[in-house]
């Protein structure tokens, strides 16, 4: 021991009691703890060309501060090493469902078994879109012939539609499921307020259209002449003359943006006296 502490004193050191450094080694491993009451999400891509998910990557920070706080992504075959659906409690499911392909038909109903709550994102996932004029004799896949919307092979819980949907509507959506799943009893209530339109579109059919807007808006007296089919139309199928839209079918490319967006489709009192506070809520969630 002598020897030890005079090669210490040496070197210019000098014993140090061993408590000392073991309460050092416990500040310096401090744990944080992850984030509770977390939601499992997932993104199922079917027959679609990616852009939805390009839009729920446009939430940019936002996008980031749900995944650090809010969900965990467990399934996505572009942003997760995962193979199979795994249980999630909320499914954004993007792309029509080809029927010729019968491992894309598993994988949906293997989806609806899985997820608590399924959101079709996009229009081809909600309507069908474009994918509706397909008729096979593709170079790659001449086999796939038909495509449906996924409503027509499950049930689904949410529409999205837009082609693209819009990332602030995504994040809304998600953020809304979070709070349906794991909120007090007042957010619970305010999220099933702001879902219920989009949950209505589920309910209503699997075909969206300017057919659509005229039959249930147009020929109803109800259109406002707001212009907003018109700015949501992705290929500028619509036009407004002396106030009123007027569609090209030949354009249409039937994505159901102009019903999904027109304010006359969806008009929600229950919503209107509650729309400053679920805007608080979400920007609260977002801080």
């Amino acid at each position: 021991m002598e020897l030890l502490n005079s090669i210490k004193k040496t070197m210019g050191g000098e014993s140090k009691p061993p408590q000392v450094a073991t309460e050092k080694k416990v500040e310096a491993t401090k744990e944080t703890k992850p984030v509770a009451n977390k939601i499992k999400l997932g993104h199922v891509h079917m027959s679609g060309c990616t852009g939805c998910l390009v839009s729920v990557a446009d939430n940019y920070l936002g996008f980031i501060k749900i995944l650090d706080d809010y969900a965990d992504l467990v399934y996505s075959l572009t942003l997760a090493d995962v193979r199979h659906i795994p249980e999630m409690d909320v499914a954004l499911v993007e792309g029509s469902v080809c029927i010729q392909d019968h491992e894309s038909v598993e994988d949906i109903k293997e989806t609806r078994k899985k997820a608590k709550v399924v959101v079709a994102l996009g229009s081809c996932a909600s309507y069908g879109n474009i994918t509706r004029f397909c008729r096979g004799g593709q170079h790659n896949q001449p086999q796939h012939e038909s495509f449906l919307p996924i409503g027509d092979l499950i049930d689904v819980d949410v529409y999205i539609p837009g082609c693209p949907p819009s990332p602030e509507l995504i994040r809304n959506v998600t953020v809304m499921a979070y709070l349906l799943l794991q909120g007090n009893e007042e957010q619970k209530a305010l999220a099933g307020r702001y879902l219920k339109p989009l949950m209505d579109l589920a309910k209503r059919s699997t075909t969206g259209c300017f057919c659509d807007l005229m039959n249930d808006v147009i020929n109803q007296g109800l259109c406002i002449g707001c212009g907003t089919c018109a700015a949501s139309c992705p290929v500028r199928a619509i036009t407004h003359e002396f106030g009123k839209p007027q569609g090209q079918r030949d354009l249409c490319i039937k994505c159901g943006s102009c019903y999904g967006a027109c304010p006359r489709s969806f008009f929600n009192f229950d919503v209107i006296p509650e729309f400053e506070a679920i805007s608080e809520m979400i920007a609260g969630v977002l801080k």
